[in-house]
Order: C-alpha cells, then sequence, then structure tokens
C-alpha cells in the first residue's frame, strides 16, 4: 500500500539560494574527507563524507570543527555528514552531529528512525538512502525531510531500479526534495535528473578523480582509463550488490568470472574487510569502486575546476531545451 502523499516540502530556498549547483559531492568510503568537503562547499555545491570515514568520535569531532572553520554557513552550502545507521559508532556519531547543530545529514544501510528526532531536535535535515519503493515508504513514516533514490549505475553499494521508473514512482507518493544517485555524469545529465522531478543529484565518480579526495593516484587514473564496460555489478566483496572496476580486480589478482557471489555480507566482512592476518585485497583498498558515469571521467582536476565546468554544461543544456 502507497503512503499517502507529502506536499509542500521541496528543498528549502535557505538552502537553494546557496548551491551553484543542485548538486551533493557523494559520501565516499575511503575518498570523501575534509579537504574534498570544504572544495564542494566553496565551490558550490554540497559536500558530503561517510562519519566512518574518521577513525574515531575525536577524529569526526576535529573535521567538523575544521569544515566548520573553513566555511561561511551562511553563504555556501551546507556540509553533510552520512551517518550509517547499521554500524558499532551510530550512536556515538549521531551525539556528535547533534552537539555541532549539523545542518543536513544523510543516512544509509538501515531506517532513518533512531537518528531523525535528536537531528530535527537540532534544526537538521534528515535525507535518507533508499533503494526500493517500500524503502521508500519506511524513510516516510520515519520522519525523513528527503529522500535519495539509489539507482542502477551507482558506484560502491548499488541499487538496481531503473531511474526513470523509480523517480516517478516515488513522486506519486512524495513531494519532499528527491536526489537521484547513479548514473549523472555531466551537466546535461543533471539538468535531466531535474527534469524527471528531481531536486539534487548524487555526483561521486567524477568528484573520485579530483586532487581534493582521498583516493590513491592509481585509482584516479584508473578511472581516467575506464569506461562504462569496466564497472562490474558483483556481491564478492559486500556480500550486497556493488559496482566495482573489473581493472582493480584483475590489478589485486583475482579472476572477475570467479568469483564468490553467494558470499554473506560477515564472511565478505571477514575476506576483504582488511582485518588482523588477513593478506586478501582488501575492499575499497584494493578493490575500488565506480558508477556507470565513469565513462565521462577524462582527466584529474581540482574541485572547482570540475564544478566549473559541470556549471557550463548545465547551462548549456538548460538553453538547448
Amino acid at each position: 500500500m502507497s503512503a499517502s502523499p507529502r506536499r509542500g516540502t521541496r528543498l528549502p530556498d535557505a538552502l537553494k539560494r546557496r548551491l551553484r549547483l543542485p548538486v551533493i559531492a557523494a559520501p565516499m568510503l575511503r575518498v570523501s574527507g575534509p579537504d574534498l568537503v570544504i572544495a564542494a562547499c566553496r565551490a558550490g555545491v554540497i559536500g558530503a563524507f561517510p562519519t566512518a570515514n574518521a577513525r574515531s568520535v575525536d577524529e569526526l569531532d576535529q573535521w567538523l570543527v575544521r569544515i566548520g572553520a573553513a566555511l561561511d554557513r551562511a553563504a555556501l552550502p551546507p556540509c553533510c555528514p552520512n551517518l550509517i545507521i547499521r554500524q558499532p559508532r551510530f550512536r556515538d556519531d549521531l551525539a556528535c552531529l547533534v552537539r555541532h547543530r549539523v545542518e543536513m545529514v544523510i543516512t544509509s544501510v538501515g531506517s532513518p528512525a533512531a537518528a531523525v528526532g535528536p537531528l530535527h531536535d537540532v534544526g537538521a535535515l534528515v535525507f535518507a538512502d533508499i533503494a526500493s519503493v517500500r524503502h521508500a515508504e519506511k524513510a516516510i513514516e520515519a520522519g525523513a525531510d528527503g529522500l535519495i533514490l539509489l539507482t542502477a549505475g551507482a558506484g560502491g553499494q548499488t541499487g538496481w531500479a531503473n531511474p526513470f521508473a523509480f523517480v516517478r514512482a516515488v513522486r506519486a507518493m512524495f513531494d519532499g526534495p528527491v536526489v537521484l544517485a547513479g548514473g549523472v555524469s555531466d551537466g546535461a545529465s543533471l539538468r535531466a535528473a531535474q527534469v524527471l522531478g528531481c531536486d539534487l543529484a548524487y555526483m561521486g565518480t567524477r568528484f573520485i578523480a579530483t586532487s581534493e579526495s582521498l583516493a590513491a593516484s592509481r585509482y584516479k587514473e584508473m578511472l581516467v582509463t575506464s569506461t562504462l564496460d569496466d564497472v562490474m555489478t558483483t556481491k564478492a566483496f559486500t556480500g550486497l550488490d556493488a559496482n566495482m572496476l573489473r581493472p582493480s580486480i584483475v590489478a589485486a589478482g583475482l579472476d572477475p568470472a570467479r568469483l564468490d557471489e553467494e558470499v554473506s555480507v560477515e564472511r565478505a566482512k571477514q575476506m576483504h574487510g582488511g582485518g588482523s592476518g588477513n593478506d586478501r585485497p582488501r575492499r575499497w583498498t584494493d578493490i575500488w569502486s565506480a558508477g556507470h558515469s565513469v565513462s565521462g571521467v577524462d582527466s584529474i582536476v581540482d574541485v572547482s575546476a570540475l564544478v566549473a565546468r559541470l556549471a557550463i554544461e548545465y547551462e548549456a543544456a538548460g538553453k538547448a531545451g
């Protein structure tokens, strides 16, 4: 049964007017850090990062202090931490975000219900990652302010749904902010996402290949030389569907055709999570992810140059329309 439509809660004007482009530089494990977030916000897009990228709650606190000191909160887009619900530090990380009175939070891997109340109490917007219509219904019921639609083609943990069908299905039940995640590679596809009914779009893969990202130089160079055909969906490294770069799997000494696609989440963590005494290739560190938008990566640039290029493409697409 569909949830009742929610009306009149599209992207707040106070946030919209601070954006140069309707983009979130997606939160990426082992890639998004303070330098990338600060550069993204200064360039005019929302900078996001997984709280798990900080090695401890103390380091997370330090990151938020550093980011806050570097940004004019009244004039620039917000920093947006990504709170992973099903992880041991969830409550401590949540408490840290509440102390800093963050403006916007993305929740993922679980219902946002436990985070919504405390974050709303400090005025934060809560955007929930979803991968199905049922996920959307649950997030709306939990009080999420916005929905991030994880579609086929997203890098890392990926969705399965066609973006056209998924956005329209969600729009039939929800009039709040919607973010498209998966396959947005340039200004033209960003403009198309808005026509489809989205208020914002995730861009991840393009931001990996920037000088400010935490990604290894070999990773960035592989993105430049790869195309959509080099991306494969596999459960072998996480136990869940994830889009990974085939050349990185080969470089790690593995045969992409002989991966264990029946592995459990826990077993995948034991095998490829980088635990003590484990000499197998590590996910995110040795085995790298990318989305279908990798075909749009043709160079390694500063974030400011990337956003400037996207803005030119976005304006050209608007005029063509």
